[in-house]
């Protein structure tokens, strides 16, 4: 296909399955219409991603940046921690009370003590057998 391309490639990026997971990102990207860089030449995206690679118009590590970011399903945010006061304390109490109203109220268990448990137990009474098994 692009042996010189993918040749000239391996000197950026050393490992040749990360590099076809850099090109067909970039490839992907390119059909979904992001621009190129270079001249495309008649080429197919596979190939001027590889070209783009070869010839350092795109960093490698961005690529593996944008590559990883793209396959993440959750993104965590870091939030700035609140300053202890009244102004968190208010703040804590409107985020809280908007929270309520979307989240579902939590499940809550009764407690019971071994002996009721097995005093439960004990009072089962099992199932009928029946000839449809």
């Amino acid at each position: 296909m692009a042996r010189v391309t993918v040749e000239d490639c391996i000197d950026k990026v050393d490992n040749r399955f990360e590099l076809v997971l850099l090109a067909s990102h970039r490839a992907r990207q390119i059909s979904q219409g992001a621009s190129i860089t270079i001249d495309r030449d008649n080429d197919k995206n596979p190939v001027v991603a590889l070209r783009e690679i070869a010839d350092e118009t795109l960093s490698p590590d961005d690529l593996k940046e944008d590559l990883i970011h793209s396959l993440q399903k959750h993104v965590e945010i870091d939030e700035p921690e609140q300053e202890s006061g009244s102004s968190s304390s208010t703040a804590a109490l409107v985020s809280k009370s908007d929270e309520d109203d979307d989240m579902p109220e939590p499940v809550t268990f009764d407690q019971m003590s071994e002996e009721e448990l097995l005093a439960g137990i004990e009072g089962l009474v099992p199932p009928e057998k029946s000839d449809d098994y």
